[in-house]
């Protein structure tokens, strides 16, 4: 009796080993989306103000070419 619940307790270690390495590698993977997200966002911004320049750049293009047919 003693030698079968020795084998039971030690298989509920190994088995509660691998849910836990199961929930540490679940919490590695979404820490990991995490930073991707964190970094797609970053992008996104570095997009948009790359946009937003070149706008800036073509309306002061358009004013000058505007000014100089004026003149």
């Amino acid at each position: 009796m003693y030698r079968s619940s020795l084998l039971m307790l030690l298989a509920l270690e190994l088995s509660g080993c691998g849910l836990a390495g199961t929930a540490a590698t679940g919490a590695t993977a979404a820490g990991a989306q995490a930073e991707a997200a964190k970094q797609a966002q970053q992008t996104e911004q570095q997009v948009q103000q790359k946009v937003e320049a070149a706008t800036q750049v073509d309306a002061d293009k358009r004013r000058a070419a505007d000014d100089s047919a004026g003149n």
